[in-house]
């Protein structure tokens, strides 16, 4: 029993799990994001949120580039399992302590650069969140390439990216890290060489949508009927 009783009945198990397990923690980027711009958290999250609902009920997912994780146990409400992968060791075994002392199951994870080989394993889906603007362009078809290597025939990829034309407003640091930025048009083609059908959805906020492309902050796009290699 905890040692303190809420006046609040209804909040005494809130109470429990916190002395139980203590605070929740945020792995190394989203530390910062927390602590330099806390809104963007939101933007973040409802990314997630995104992923969640387009891939429910899929058996296992791959996150390229998963970083420390913060939005995977929001995918993990509604798949079966999710297998990260990222090439920062600093940050991925971080995660991993993370997730191994807060007890979240069916979630493993892995060192891997996928520009390198594809990753292990075989999945149902696979998604990558503000990963592909990072990689050069020269290794864009190989990324994605590897992630196909490990998916199934009826899998689904979703690839989230900041749009090209909101470049003008990032940060120097943004600007510095994002060397392969995107428009709706070029996200599509590259996911067409792979995938029969691709779907564009553009985000501002936390809010979705199918508006003009040259006006969304974020592009998502949902490719399904993989094409062989």
């Amino acid at each position: 029993m905890a040692d303190t009783q809420t006046k609040e009945p209804q909040n005494q198990s809130q109470i429990e799990d916190f002395e139980r397990l203590g605070p929740a923690t945020l792995g190394p980027w989203t530390s910062h994001i927390w602590r330099q711009d806390p809104r963007h958290m939101c933007f973040l999250l409802s990314r997630y949120k995104f992923v969640a609902k387009l891939l429910a009920g899929k058996a296992s997912v791959l996150e390229v580039g998963c970083g420390d994780a913060v939005g995977t146990p929001i995918v993990l409400q509604t798949v079966g399992m999710v297998h990260g992968i990222d090439f920062e060791p600093l940050v991925l075994n971080e995660a991993m302590e993370r997730f191994r002392k807060d007890g979240i199951a069916r979630a493993s994870f892995s060192i891997h650069d996928v520009t390198s080989k594809p990753p292990p394993g075989r999945f149902d889906a696979a998604f990558s969140l503000d990963v592909i603007e990072h990689i050069p362009a020269k290794l864009e078809d190989i990324f994605i390439d590897n992630i196909c290597a490990a998916l199934g025939a009826q899998a689904v990829l979703i690839v989230g990216t900041p749009n090209i034309t909101a470049n003008e407003y990032a940060s120097p640091a943004s600007k510095a890290g994002h060397i392969n930025l995107k428009s709706a048009e070029s996200l599509h083609r590259t996911l067409t060489r792979r995938f029969h059908n691709v779907f564009n959805f553009g985000m501002n906020d936390e809010v979705v949508h199918t508006g003009y492309s040259p006006m969304a902050h974020y592009l998502l796009a949902v490719a399904v009927g993989l094409k062989d290699a």
